[in-house]
């Protein structure tokens, strides 16, 4: 086994849509070594999204294999991959998915209380990531009083509150204007080189696969 941080091993995925079987993955494989930026870029429909989701434990594939370091995360059982996902790993979503009867703060602290992290750190450690994606401010309003851009922040702080080694972002633009759109993608890589995380994003858009330092393009369900 390598000593990649993360690797997909001949990655297929189907999907059963009535009489018919649309098949998304062709058998994708790769390292993604720690530390790494890597962008999976292709058009809608290119198999981007479903790869981020197999390689981040969301999903399963229909064969082949995800391994974190040498463990398979798809051998590991409900429990154990529920739990390295909760405390491994950080999502970023197009859609923000707040919970819209809960504040800033207490959408950020949702999964340290998963994670049994005890209240006064995980207060603690939510408050200073909201005070550093410029939200200090509004650390206690409702998803509906925030903007696009203040909803996504909310969801990189979300992201980062249990210090995961790899954060995974599908689209986390595609919802902003260009301009909000650049701020939070900044935001997430001066992030990713502050924390030396490992970062997986999803993209159709070229002036965000550009900041990545490793860009594969998906073609058909396929690395081109």
């Amino acid at each position: 086994m390598s000593d990649a941080i993360l690797s997909a091993r001949e990655l297929h995925k189907s999907y059963d849509l009535g009489r018919r079987k649309v098949e998304v993955l062709h058998g994708v494989s790769l390292e993604v070594a720690s530390g790494d930026f890597l962008s999976l870029q292709g058009a809608s429909g290119a198999g981007k999204s479903t790869l981020l989701h197999l390689l981040g434990g969301l999903d399963e594939p229909s064969a082949g294999e995800v391994f974190a370091g040498d463990q398979s995360l798809f051998g590991m059982g409900a429990s154990r991959l529920a739990k390295w996902r909760n405390r491994e790993v950080g999502f970023v979503f197009q859609a923000y998915h707040l919970l819209p009867e809960f504040d800033a703060l207490e959408n950020v602290l949702i999964p340290a209380r998963i994670a049994h992290t005890g209240i006064g750190v995980a207060e603690q450690r939510g408050r200073e990531l909201l005070e550093r994606v410029g939200l200090a401010k509004r650390m206690h309003h409702l998803p509906t009083e925030l903007s696009g851009g203040e909803q996504q922040r909310v969801a990189l702080a979300r992201s980062l509150i249990n210090q995961p080694k790899i954060l995974f972002a599908d689209e986390p633009t595609g919802n902003l204007d260009s301009k909000t759109g650049d701020e939070v993608l900044d935001l997430l890589c001066e992030l990713q080189r502050e924390a030396k995380l490992t970062m997986i994003i999803a993209t159709h858009d070229d002036r965000v696969a550009a900041r990545a330092n490793t860009t594969l393009r998906l073609v058909d369900g396929l690395i081109a």
